[in-house]
């Protein structure tokens, strides 16, 4: 049974040593990409208009959606887990804020919280399937949520290029041809001054297939 000290040197370990490597595997793996950003159109009008979003994606692709974060400064639904700490502390890094809840434990602080920060003007980013799941289903809150605000849910997706790839969660990267890189969105729900074009119609129903499967 390990000793109160050395589990105290293991916390002190995680929380200071791990952000910074994750903040600079994350930004490293970025500079070896070719990134593509498709749909953020829509997004960046919403921003000339001084108007703020709930950013959601799925849980298991949180590993590089800072990189496609084109807003100042969010603030982040993360869970009151230790794992949720390191999670806060490498986002941070990159100018983001932590709200710390989930539906096990914190949750009705946090969304009080958010909420909170949505009506003062602020962009709230969500995992809408959450840590336990079901994967890729969406989960109620994120609705609330933008009910309670008045924001528009922006989906946001992270793709690469599966060819002689490595894999990082659901992230794969080419090594021989250069990668390519896609981060998506959809329309915001409630948005329609900006028609669909083919390529969002197209993207929309296969995020909509995904969250049934």
């Amino acid at each position: 049974m390990r000793s109160p000290a050395l589990k105290q040197v293991e916390t002190w370990l995680k929380l200071s040593v791990l952000p910074p490597i994750g903040a600079a595997v994350i930004r490293g793996l970025e500079r070896s990409m070719r990134m593509d950003s498709q749909g953020h159109e829509q997004v960046d009008a919403l921003y000339r208009k001084g108007q703020h979003i709930i950013l959601a994606f799925w849980h298991a692709q949180q590993l590089m959606i800072p990189t496609g974060y084109r807003g100042t400064g969010a603030n982040v639904l993360i869970s009151q887990h230790q794992d949720g700490e390191i999670i806060a502390r490498i986002l941070s890094r990159f100018g983001h804020r932590a709200v710390r809840g989930s539906s096990t434990r914190g949750g009705a602080l946090a969304l009080r919280e958010l909420i909170r920060l949505g009506r003062s003007g602020a962009d709230l980013v969500v995992t809408p399937d959450g840590p336990k799941g079901p994967r890729q289903v969406a989960k109620l809150g994120v609705v609330q949520l933008a009910k309670a605000t008045g924001l528009p849910i922006v989906p946001l997706a992270f793709g690469c290029s599966k060819k002689n790839f490595l894999r990082a969660g659901i992230v794969s990267w080419s090594r021989t041809h250069g990668p390519v890189v896609s981060i998506c969105g959809v329309p915001p729900s409630g948005y329609r001054e900006i028609p669909m074009n083919r390529h969002w119609r197209r993207h929309a129903g296969s995020l909509r297939r995904s969250s049934i499967d």
